[in-house]
Parts: C-alpha cells; sequence; structure tokens
C-alpha cells in the first residue's frame, strides 16, 4: 500500500516539479562528492592548492570565453590563462608579489597591443581587448587570494594524542569562507522554494527573493560564529557582521555571474557539475566573498 501511495504520488507529480525534484538530488549527490576534495586541498595548501585554484580558473575561462566566441566576441584566451596563472603565481611568493605583478602586468599590456595590430577585422577590437583582460581579473585575481587567505602554514596530527588536529589560521579563515558560502547557497536555495514571494533582481536574477537571502544569512552568521569565535578568537559580535558581510558579498557575486549569463543569453555557464551548471555557477558567490574575509582577517592577524 506505502508503495502504491508514492507511485501514485509521483504519477500526479508535474513535469516541472520531476525536474525540480531531479535537479535537487544532484545538488545533493555532486555537492557531496566535490565538498570532500575541495576540503582535501584546503588542509594540504602550498601547491597543491595553487592547483587546485589553477584548475578551478582555468575551467572558469573556458567557459567564459565559450559563452562570449557564441555571443560574437573574440578575446584571447591564451592572454587571459596567462594573467590568470600570473595572479595565482604572485600569491605563492608574497615578498616578490608586488615585482611579479608590475612585470607581468606591464608585458601583458603591451603584448595585448602587439596582438591587436595583427588583426585585420579592427571593428570590435577594442571590446575583445577588455574583454581578455577582464576575464583573468574576474577569475584568476579572484582565486588569487583562496591562496593569500590559506597562507602556507601545514596543518598537524597528534597522534599520541588522539588524533588531535591543529589547523593553521589560514585554514579557518578560507573554511569560514568556503563554510558561510556554502551554506549561505543551500539556505538561499531552499529558503526561496519554499518561502520566496518578493523577488530580488528579477531582471538580472528572476529565481533569487528576499526570503531566500535571509535565509542564506542566518545560516552564514552560524558558520561565521562557529568557525571564528573560538579558534580565531573574534569577538562575537564581529562574527556577526562578517557572517552577514559573507552573505552579502556572495548575494552579489551570484548576480554578478546572473548578469553576464543574461548578457550572454545562456542559462547555466556550462555543464560541469550537474545540477549546478557550469564552474563558474559553483563559484561565483565565492568570488567575491573570498575579498571579504581576507580584508576581514588582515584586522585579526
Amino acid at each position: 500500500m506505502q508503495g502504491t501511495s508514492k507511485q501514485n504520488n509521483n504519477a500526479g507529480a508535474t513535469e516541472p516539479e520531476k525536474k525540480a525534484n531531479a535537479s535537487v538530488g544532484q545538488r545533493w549527490l555532486t555537492a557531496g562528492i566535490a565538498m570532500p576534495v575541495v576540503l582535501l586541498f584546503v588542509w594540504f595548501g602550498g601547491w597543491w592548492a595553487f592547483l587546485a585554484c589553477l584548475a578551478v580558473a582555468v575551467l572558469g575561462t573556458i567557459e567564459l570565453h565559450t559563452m562570449l566566441l557564441k555571443a560574437g566576441y573574440r578575446p584571447l584566451i591564451w592572454m587571459s590563462y596567462g594573467l590568470s596563472i600570473l595572479f595565482l603565481s604572485s600569491a605563492m611568493f608574497p615578498p616578490q608579489r608586488l615585482l611579479i605583478l608590475q612585470i607581468g602586468l606591464g608585458a601583458s599590456v603591451v603584448l595585448s597591443f602587439c596582438w591587436l595590430f595583427t588583426r585585420k577585422q579592427l571593428e570590435g577590437t577594442m571590446v575583445d581587448w577588455a574583454l581578455t583582460l577582464a576575464v583573468p581579473m574576474y577569475l584568476g585575481w579572484s582565486m588569487s587570494y583562496f591562496l593569500l587567505l590559506r597562507g602556507y602554514e601545514v596543518g598537524s596530527l597528534h597522534p599520541m594524542s588522539g588524533w588531535w588536529v591543529t589547523l593553521p589560521r589560514g585554514v579557518w579563515w578560507l573554511l569560514v569562507t568556503l563554510l558561510g558560502v556554502w551554506g549561505f547557497d543551500a539556505a538561499a536555495f531552499f529558503a526561496g522554494r519554499y518561502f520566496g514571494r518578493h523577488k530580488m533582481a528579477p531582471h538580472i536574477s528572476p529565481a533569487k527573493t528576499w526570503e531566500g537571502v535571509a535565509g542564506g544569512l542566518l545560516l552564514s552568521i552560524i558558520a561565521s560564529l562557529i568557525l571564528t569565535v573560538i579558534p580565531l578568537g573574534v569577538p562575537w559580535y564581529f562574527a556577526i557582521i562578517l557572517g552577514l558581510l559573507i552573505g552579502t558579498a556572495a548575494t552579489l557575486g551570484d548576480l554578478a555571474e546572473s548578469l553576464i549569463k543574461r548578457q550572454m543569453h545562456v542559462k547555466d555557464s556550462g555543464q560541469f557539475m550537474p545540477g549546478h551548471g557550469g564552474m563558474l555557477d559553483r563559484i561565483d558567490s565565492l568570488l567575491f566573498a573570498v575579498f571579504v574575509v581576507y580584508l576581514f582577517s588582515l584586522f585579526f592577524m
């Protein structure tokens, strides 16, 4: 009887409802696989974290360039790759970071114009040049802050004391960023789905509601309180402020990518992550939140 009841319920579900339920299941499955992998790279840090950030930047660049090509733009993809690598590499050498950026950015401007000189079709040239530089600023520059925030201290296990783990401060700050944004996204998704009534920015992201944002902010504040007050010695009232800032930055990051997709006339940036869309669809909120957490962390070194 129970099985028959379930079958009747499934049979009565509309096609959009079935797709929505399948999408939620895919989201949970993908998140369950991806999150432990990301946390593993956070633990190791160093060049392992560099490789992870590089992979994300490369995949995101491919998605952006694919959207731009379909929209009729022709940015120089190898220059975008080069600048992203430059930004990430500079984060691995803090004492030489400014020098690396000065040389790399100067060379990029000169080389990019050398490329422009070879084009026979000049229409749209400056737009393509601007997009060539904008893509790595959006991706590579943002991803470099994950490396700066993580730092270079190595975590340690204490097997003689019940496998106690000592985490560097940079790991805690990165966990605040990741879990704060993941918590915000999850809570915003379900709060918006079940309680959403008032559209936040219908011309950019029709599905986003103020109720969803409120639900997301609640979880980002809780994550901030848990991960900063005791582990990092941050006063609780500052932890609440940080949670609000993370949620706000996550919302702006999500809206920014939605604006890009709307301009490119696509629904998802790609199909790399089932249930989530492309890589950009998964990291859009993080790209803005990491700036906020990094700047905030400077006051609690």
